[in-house]
């Protein structure tokens, strides 16, 4: 038995035996409703209210020579999945591309990226990417960046995995994490508690040292790149709170 489709002593399994819908059917129809109502908030007026919103931040920047200024370098930058919509104002979309999950979350991503001018890459950070990685490989070597969620598409919060290290490693190309936070903010109830900053914050942009994969690393190599990954992560988002007096919120 499998699918929508399946069915149980002959009664289809989103209908109950008097054909109305059944409560997990409805609960689909319901998700797909406000999916459909997200995708149209996001791309009509979500951009220009997310702009006049952070048009009232106060940014406050801790590492800038970490980011190598030459358009004509390219790099992996990695920054926790709930601190993307901080990130955006100060990181132009002429200037990266960000890899999305090929989910239904990722798609709603996908239209609010699309909206900043950010170039997109749908795929997945694990070693079973290889179309990623390739087109990854083709933009890097153009000067682009590439950013990654490490911890994206479904957590949890904070988490990493080799993923990413691989990548730096086949690609030859190092990983800036970047830790954003603000010290007054919503978070949404979901895993990755995401951030929204609220109107007239202080959002602290912390570039932390780049992580480097030597081409040679092997499993080991691997493991201990991710988990230094992760320690720099953490001590960029740790440093900003300092910066803004903010709490740490994870």
């Amino acid at each position: 038995m499998s699918g929508d489709a399946a069915e149980a002593d002959g009664v289809p399994r989103d209908e109950g035996p008097d054909g109305a819908p059944t409560r997990s059917s409805a609960k689909k129809r319901y998700k797909r409703l406000r999916r459909r109502i997200g995708a149209a908030l996001i791309s009509t007026v979500g951009p220009t209210l997310f702009r006049l919103l952070a048009r009232t931040w106060r940014l406050e920047f801790v590492g800038r020579a970490n980011m190598p200024e030459s358009t004509d370098v390219g790099f992996l930058v990695a920054v926790w999945h709930g601190r993307m919509l901080l990130g955006m104002p100060s990181h132009p979309g002429r200037l990266y591309s960000v890899l999305v999950s090929p989910s239904d979350d990722g798609s709603l991503a996908k239209l609010a990226l699309e909206r900043f001018g950010y170039r997109i890459i749908r795929g997945s950070s694990g070693r079973s990417g290889a179309r990623a990685l390739r087109e990854m490989l083709n933009v890097v070597k153009g000067g682009q960046r590439v950013v990654v969620t490490p911890d994206g598409p479904r957590g949890p919060q904070h988490s990493t995995n080799p993923g990413l290290a691989w990548l730096a490693r086949a690609t030859g190309f190092p990983i800036v994490p970047i830790g954003i936070v603000a010290d007054r903010a919503w978070h949404l109830r979901s895993w990755d508690a995401f951030t929204i900053a609220k109107p007239f914050s202080r959002v602290a942009v912390v570039y932390g040292e780049p992580v480097v994969v030597e081409r040679g690393s092997g499993e080991a190599g691997l493991e201990a790149a991710t988990a230094e990954l992760r320690k720099r992560l953490i001590a960029a988002e740790v440093r900003g709170c300092e910066l803004i007096g903010a709490e740490q919120d994870w």
